[in-house]
């Protein structure tokens, strides 16, 4: 899998450079996705904007690192979603659980909002 990773102060931009993420590559995205939660970053925003597909496997990575990244405060962060994926993520109602945001700006200032929050998901139950 190519991919450029981004190492911020708060934050780690980690983007793929591939058109799919499909069952070859997900359990790839995983483990990087994982390997930077373990170097000990809590923030992440995974910049999807060369993706043009994503099948149950990768949209099942995309579970994971939402996951691992918000297990400990901190918070995962998906910019540059293409149109396909994204129909995807509202079929599959995903684009309600995860953080999407279209822009890496936007991403940079969610997350700074995130850290002056003190980390709290704000999510009504």
């Amino acid at each position: 899998m190519k991919y450029t990773i981004d190492k911020k102060e708060q934050y780690v931009v980690f983007a793929p450079l591939e058109e799919k993420i499909d069952s070859l590559l997900a359990p790839k995205l995983k483990s990087e996705l994982l390997t930077i939660h373990a170097e000990g970053y809590n923030n992440i925003v995974l910049d999807l904007s060369q993706v043009k597909y994503v099948d149950s496997s990768g949209l099942s990575a995309l579970l994971v690192g939402d996951r691992e990244f918000g297990r400990n405060g901190g918070i995962f962060i998906i910019s540059g979603v293409q149109d396909h994926v994204m129909k995807l993520l509202k079929i599959s109602m995903l684009d309600k659980k995860l953080n999407l945001v279209s822009t890496l700006e936007e991403a940079g200032e969610a997350i700074f909002m995130h850290e002056i929050e003190g980390g709290e998901d704000e999510e009504v139950v």
